[in-house]
């Protein structure tokens, strides 16, 4: 009878999908907004693993711009992350102060003289403003730190943590220097995949975020370990160069999408994307993904 039971709890854990992102939840998010006075419980991910269009769309109104309710999706990884550190440190209420911000009022905010960003991950869905009611907030930056997840700010006089899916960087409210516009000349642009597990990468869509200026050029070919992967581009028309893809004008989303069958390698390895000369203001020569391994 006890080897039946042992069997069956193996039974119920082997059915659970492997995680496809490095940090996550356990598929529902408990949010209150700061600004519309809402509460938002809602799973998102099922127990197969599917994420669930009308709950993604319920998060993305919730995440809405504040000053003109104007929405845009909110990258997946982040709302794993959001999962994950609520579920880890269980704070009492977990509050939004900022999640999405529109161009507009990213500009605004800057215009009224505001510690934002010019470049600000929050106008690409990809970062929030967070109060975890009932946690000490330097403890949590401090415990959030080695962890690598993302960008982690600690904001103690306002009362919140900025957690983003950028590259893993720690700052405090006097150390963010947004007032040096570091993203400028695209010095800060990296790229993202759409998920950090694949049992192949062909079809993976890579994003490029903190563009800053344009036009940038890139290599119609990438690497992953020793490998070469040819990327085409997903959703807009690109002009081609040479051996490059060119991106002249500002569009929602600069994106790839992996055009080569392959398993990524077992140990986490990042995909190289290369640009291409010439090459604007700061922009760097290789732009690197989060790493990304075999979903097993």
């Amino acid at each position: 009878m006890l080897v039946l039971s042992v069997m069956s709890l193996v039974g119920a854990a082997s059915a659970q999908p492997p995680a496809r992102f490095y940090f996550v939840g356990d598929g529902t998010i408990d949010l209150y907004n700061a600004h519309f006075g809402e509460h938002l419980v809602v799973r998102y991910r099922s127990d197969d693993g599917q994420y669930d269009p009308d709950a993604l769309a319920r998060i993305n109104r919730f995440f809405r711009s504040r000053n003109d309710g104007k929405s845009a999706p909110v990258s997946l990884r982040l709302i794993e992350l959001i999962a994950f550190v609520q579920d880890r440190y269980r704070p009492e209420r977990l509050t939004l102060v900022s999640g999405y911000r529109s161009p507009e009022f990213n500009q605004a905010l800057r215009a009224g003289g505001r510690r934002v960003a010019q470049a600000s991950l929050h106008t690409e869905g990809l970062a929030a403003d967070l109060q975890p009611q009932g946690l000490d907030l330097r403890r949590l930056w401090l415990e959030l730190r080695p962890l690598e997840l993302g960008g982690a700010g600690l904001y103690e006089a306002d009362g919140f943590i900025h957690l983003d899916t950028g590259r893993p960087r720690f700052w405090e409210a006097a150390t963010s220097g947004v007032e040096k516009n570091l993203s400028a000349g695209n010095a800060r642009v990296f790229a993202r995949t759409d998920f950090d597990r694949y049992g192949d990468v062909q079809n993976a869509v890579v994003r490029l975020h903190d563009v800053t200026e344009l036009p940038i050029r890139v290599d119609r070919t990438a690497r992953i370990g020793n490998q070469t992967l040819r990327i085409v581009p997903d959703g807009s028309e690109l002009a081609v160069d040479g051996d490059c893809w060119v991106i002249r004008t500002a569009v929602d989303r600069y994106a790839f999408r992996v055009a080569t069958p392959l398993a990524p390698p077992v140990q986490r390895a990042p995909i190289r994307l290369r640009t291409c000369a010439p090459r604007v203001g700061a922009t760097p020569r290789e732009i690197l993904t989060n790493p990304v391994e075999l979903l097993r």
